[in-house]
C-alpha cells in the first residue's frame, strides 16, 4: 500500500489518551486492507494530494466512548473517516471522486452546514464480503438524520 497503512487505520488519539488498546483481529485487518486497496488508494491517486484518516478501526470500548453507532462499520474495519488539507471544498471533491468510481459501500458527507454540501469530513465504507450498497448520505450539523442523496445532488 502506497499511501495508507494499517497502523494509521488503527491509530486513535482518543484511545491513546484513555489508554485503550485499539487493536484488531485478522478479519478486521483484512477488511481494512480491502478498504485501503479498493477505495482509499485509488482515490488518493485520482485526487493527487494528501487524504488523512481521522478514524479507521474502532474497538468496541473506543466506539462506545465516542458514542459511535452500535453497528458501526468502523467496528468491523470496513469504514474510515477522512479529510483533506483543503477543508470542506477538498472533502467534497474527494467524496465526488469516490462516488464517481462506484467503488464504495457508503459515503456520508459529515457535518454539512444546512443545505450546503461542504462536509467537515467524509465517512466512507467498503465491504470485502457481501454486496456494497453504493449509498450516498449526508449529516447536517445539529441533526440526527442521514438523508439519502442522489449522484445528481452531489454534482455528478
Amino acid at each position: 500500500m502506497k499511501y495508507f497503512t494499517i497502523s494509521e487505520m488503527l491509530h486513535s488519539p482518543t484511545a491513546v489518551a484513555r489508554k485503550i488498546w485499539n487493536g484488531c483481529g485478522r478479519t478486521e485487518e483484512d477488511n481494512l486492507t480491502a478498504l485501503i486497496e479498493n477505495v482509499l488508494e485509488p482515490t488518493r491517486e485520482r485526487y493527487g494530494k494528501a487524504i488523512h484518516v481521522s478514524s479507521g478501526f474502532r474497538c468496541p470500548q473506543l466506539n462506545s466512548l465516542i458514542h459511535g453507532a452500535t453497528q458501526s462499520q468502523h467496528l468491523r474495519g470496513e469504514a474510515a473517516d477522512i479529510y483533506t488539507d483543503a477543508g470542506p471544498v477538498g472533502n467534497l471533491e474527494v467524496a465526488r471522486l469516490i462516488i464517481a468510481s462506484g467503488c464504495f459501500d457508503q459515503v456520508i458527507l459529515e457535518n454539512v452546514p444546512g443545505n450546503q454540501l461542504l462536509p467537515q469530513w467524509i465517512h466512507v465504507s467498503w465491504k470485502r464480503l457481501g454486496a456494497n450498497r453504493r449509498e450516498i448520505r449526508k449529516k447536517v450539523i445539529g441533526s440526527n438524520s442521514y438523508p439519502v442523496l442522489t449522484r445528481k445532488e452531489v454534482g455528478l
